[in-house]
């Protein structure tokens, strides 16, 4: 199921351990989580005390040490599991989010926050989108005024995910006005902020899925925040979270590739088993053809985002590769989803069969974190040398 990924002793070793973990918590446990929209705080845990929130972090943190490679195993076998995006949304801003900090935060910072973000005794959301930036990052209206040793923030964010659990938000915000910038990209500052409720509001967004893991509005109305507080330098925080988008993007194509193929081996065990006209009804080629089409599709996206991930782990440039992927991935997940409906026919609409929950969790997959769209645009530009369109 895995092969262009698991290739080694050590990474077979490290899917199978998430694989253990991961069969603890069946469908029936994530469809009564989606139902009563409840965080998962039982498999949150679970992968923590496996350690495993710090696999892509530094040892001397209490982390594995290992790369965005093993980072995407982690996260491909999680997404293939009952789970699926749910499970995946649950960790993921763990895996990827603090990458930033581990790069250009201080030495006292990386002591005081990656240890209890690998224990899971803190958990962090991510705040970058806007509701009137949306992609255009360099657009952000976020405002943070230093006043002393602290800066003073005003803003919204939006779609962030896991913010009525959180205790702490990545927040990228302007410091200094667009207008005053040599480069849009200047002038952005990054803060691992207190989520601190006298000062932030978090209103959860009704969603067409992914009900066991929240989706919020944020309103921020003067929220203090100490200069220690701040990611690396003033001003070049669009720099940073960078280190946070390209790994992002690869272990979101992981995981949509991961939940693509629970969505196929659905599909195809119910093909096999459904018998209509004394025949299963997936000795039909109108039946087979479609799933063939999607393992094709789901294996090229592993082979694109196992690329990525090797850049990326070899410290060059790989935002191409990751955007691509991600690409990929969206589409092959989303056929696989779309055609495991199709193959179980009128009970793909049931929540019986789950195949319906893993629909409505995919369709966000083909949003974000970054449209397809965008994504066309940026290799547009970036491999084929077009003018930029946006």
């Amino acid at each position: 199921m895995f092969e262009a990924m698991a290739t080694t002793p050590d990474r077979i070793a490290l899917r199978e351990a998430i694989q253990a973990i991961c069969e603890r918590f069946d469908d029936h446990y994530w469809g009564e989580l989606d139902r009563t929209h409840t965080f998962p705080h039982e498999f949150a845990k679970a992968i923590a005390e496996g350690g495993w929130l710090g696999i892509a972090m530094p040892p001397e943190f209490g982390g594995a040490g290992l790369g965005v490679t093993e980072a995407s195993i982690m996260m491909q076998v999680v997404g293939a599991s009952a789970g699926f995006f749910a499970a995946c949304s649950t960790i993921h801003i763990n895996i990827f989010g603090m990458h930033s900090i581990v790069k250009h935060g201080t030495d006292e910072q990386r002591n005081k926050w990656l240890p209890p973000v690998i224990r899971g005794d803190l958990r962090a959301c991510f705040g970058v989108t806007e509701p009137d930036a949306g992609l255009d990052t360099t657009k952000l209206r976020t405002r943070a005024v230093r006043n002393g040793d602290h800066y003073i923030i005003h803003g919204r964010k939006v779609w962030t995910s896991t913010a009525q659990e959180a205790d702490k938000i990545v927040l990228l915000t302007r410091t200094t006005p667009i207008e005053e910038c040599k480069r849009p990209t200047d002038g952005l500052t990054l803060f691992l902020a207190d989520l601190n409720r006298d000062y932030v509001d978090v209103k959860r967004i009704e969603k067409m899925g992914r009900h066991a893991v929240d989706s919020n509005a944020v309103f921020i109305d003067g929220l203090p925040v100490p200069v220690s507080d701040r990611i690396g330098e003033e001003g070049q925080g669009f720099r940073y979270i960078l280190d946070s988008l390209n790994p992002e993007r690869i272990l979101n194509a992981a995981e949509v590739v991961g939940m693509g193929r629970r969505a196929l081996s659905k599909a195809s065990q119910y093909a096999k088993e459904r018998v209509v006209f004394n025949r299963p009804i997936g000795q039909n080629q109108a039946i087979q053809h479609p799933l063939a089409e999607c393992w094709s599709e789901l294996y090229a996206a592993e082979l694109m985002l196992l690329r990525a991930a090797e850049l990326y782990d070899s410290g060059q440039p790989c935002g191409t590769e990751a955007n691509a992927a991600k690409y990929l991935a969206a589409d092959a997940g989303f056929h696989a989803c779309d055609r495991a409906i199709r193959t179980h026919g009128g009970m793909g609409y049931a929540t019986e069969y789950n195949v319906e929950r893993y629909f409505r969790e995919m369709v966000a997959c083909q949003l974000a974190p970054v449209s397809r769209e965008m994504i066309l645009s940026f290799i547009a530009e970036r491999a084929l040398g077009q003018p930029k369109s946006y």
